[in-house]
């Protein structure tokens, strides 16, 4: 059974940093692509990162050049570094995994929700002004 858990948000001001962390677990993690997605009330969520297996990486354009995701394949765990965080970060942040499609081999192919095929419960993420 595989199984997703983030930690690591919080409150921060504008200009900050927080550094997600999501464990994963009951699955051959060194396959699968890896993402991170964000929900804010009243919105639809939104795709903020993705990592392949072999670490390369893909960003909204809302985060490029602030976020950073990352991932440690020893002990199956995916980050994301968030730096200079503006309130408009602030949203629940899931984390996500997903099995290869064939012919499709980066980052960049998976950003959308169904390509992804398990989810975390997501922590919240809240930046003030």
């Amino acid at each position: 059974q595989v199984h997703l858990m983030e930690s690591g948000g919080g409150s921060v001001q504008s200009g900050g940093s927080l550094r997600l962390s999501c464990a994963a677990s009951g699955y051959t993690y060194y396959r699968h692509y890896r993402g991170w997605f964000r929900q804010a009330p009243g919105k639809e969520r939104e795709w903020v990162a993705s990592i392949s297996p072999h670490g390369d990486t893909g960003y909204g354009d809302l985060v490029k050049g602030r976020f950073t995701a990352s991932q440690d394949n020893a002990n199956n765990t995916l980050y994301l570094q968030m730096n200079k965080l503006k309130p408009e970060d602030t949203a629940m942040y899931y984390c996500a995994v997903g099995l290869p499609r064939p012919g499709y081999y980066g980052a960049t192919y998976y950003l959308r929700e169904e390509d992804f095929d398990y989810w975390g419960q997501g922590t919240q993420v809240t930046v003030s002004s």
